[in-house]
């Protein structure tokens, strides 16, 4: 891939790049509908990500090229900038305006992004541009950020110049991904604990549903205002910050206080779902992956049954899963309401799977989903 994208940037620019990044996608092993209410969640890298090639010129201007997008843009170096318009080149423009805020860049650069992680699937493409682009800025002009300032800075582009509230997972997790590794990290403090997460016979499937997500973002909202009501129930009783300080047994003590039961149905979600994320931990730490799937399976009927956030096509995927000899868990990523499935799937059984879940899929929904096979990489690096 690399030899690849340094021919392409020759084409492109008449010279050859002089650095080269990668930064990966993420998807989330386990923890759904938790970071906004100050929980655990357990993303980890996986080998689909972005590839940024990048040289100085002498003109003194950005130029922006991709090999996804026919857009290209070039603007002169200055103090900052502003977002315009939906383009992509936005997500790298808001790193940039970010970092002019306390660094003078003293060149001009070209740069070429190439990715491969499918666009809008929830594997989260616009994290991986903004931290490959701050990786990079920070390792070319030995800027002096320290890891965790990276993420944290692209989450800052993500809500400030994008104008998405995103929570930290998505950059985090790109950021600090490692093979065969999970983040367990608690949304509200930022610590982070590394759990070991060697699949041994089994690959990571990441189905993409190929359905539009336009519920995704209103529901999304509305999910967040009926966890804020449940919050505010709670503490008529109870002093609580956000709904994850309780776990299982403690919020049965409580629970009496929400007086919608739709609310009700969503608070005990989060709360179980927090409690998964621990039990996840503690089985793959044990090596004991038929424990991890039985609880991805648990994930996903929670997020069908009591946040109602998963759809038809989303609950096609896990139905064939759990029918499919081998696989030993699957469930829905990211969002819900379309975007992406993941499921561990027996080394040796990619073709049959694709060709059966293919099948399954398009008689039951009317069009093919897509499927990827991906292992557990290392996050955002030089290459």
């Amino acid at each position: 891939m690399k030899t690849e994208l340094i021919s392409k940037f020759l084409e492109k620019y008449g010279h050859e790049p002089t650095a080269n990044y990668f930064t990966p996608g993420r998807v989330n092993l386990i923890g759904e509908h938790i970071d906004y209410n100050g929980g655990l969640v357990m993303p980890a890298a996986v080998t689909l990500g972005t590839w940024l090639c990048m040289a100085p010129n002498n003109d003194n201007v950005i130029r922006f090229k991709s090999l996804n997008f026919p857009e290209e843009r070039e603007f002169p170096l200055q103090s900052g900038y502003t977002k315009i318009g939906p383009e992509w080149y936005n997500y790298p423009l808001g790193v940039f305006n970010e970092i002019l805020k306390k660094h003078e860049l003293n060149t001009g650069l070209d740069l070429l992004f190439y990715g491969n992680i499918p666009i809008g699937s929830g594997l989260s493409s616009s994290a991986s541009i903004e931290v490959a682009m701050a990786y990079a800025l920070n390792d070319y002009f030995n800027l002096g950020y320290e890891k965790i300032e990276i993420p944290l800075l692209a989450q800052k582009v993500e809500n400030e110049f994008i104008g998405v509230n995103c929570g930290i997972m998505d950059q985090f997790a790109v950021a600090f991904g490692e093979t065969d590794k999970a983040i367990v990290l608690n949304c509200d403090t930022i610590k982070h604990k590394i759990v070991d997460c060697n699949l041994g016979n089994y690959s990571l499937a990441i189905i993409n549903t190929n359905k539009p997500r336009k519920l995704a973002e209103s529901k999304y909202n509305e999910r967040v205002e009926e966890c804020q009501t449940a919050l505010n129930q709670l503490n008529d009783e109870i002093k609580l910050n956000n709904l994850c300080e309780l776990n299982a047994e403690k919020f049965a003590l409580h629970s009496h206080l929400i007086t919608d039961p739709t609310v009700l149905k969503r608070a005990t979600h989060v709360i179980k779902e927090n409690d998964r994320v621990n039990l996840a931990a503690k089985a793959l730490n044990e090596g004991n992956l038929t424990e991890f799937g039985r609880l991805m399976y648990a994930s996903h009927q929670s997020l069908k049954d009591l946040y109602e956030v998963t759809g038809i096509e989303l609950d096609t995927v896990v139905d064939f899963c759990a029918d499919y000899k081998y696989v030993i868990g699957a469930r829905m990523t990211g969002a819900g309401f379309g975007g992406c499935a993941i499921a561990l799937l027996e080394k040796g059984k990619e073709e049959d799977f694709t060709k059966e879940l293919t099948d399954f899929y398009v008689n039951r929904i009317g069009y093919p989903a897509a499927i990827y096979i991906s292992e557990i990489g290392n996050g955002a690096s030089a290459i």
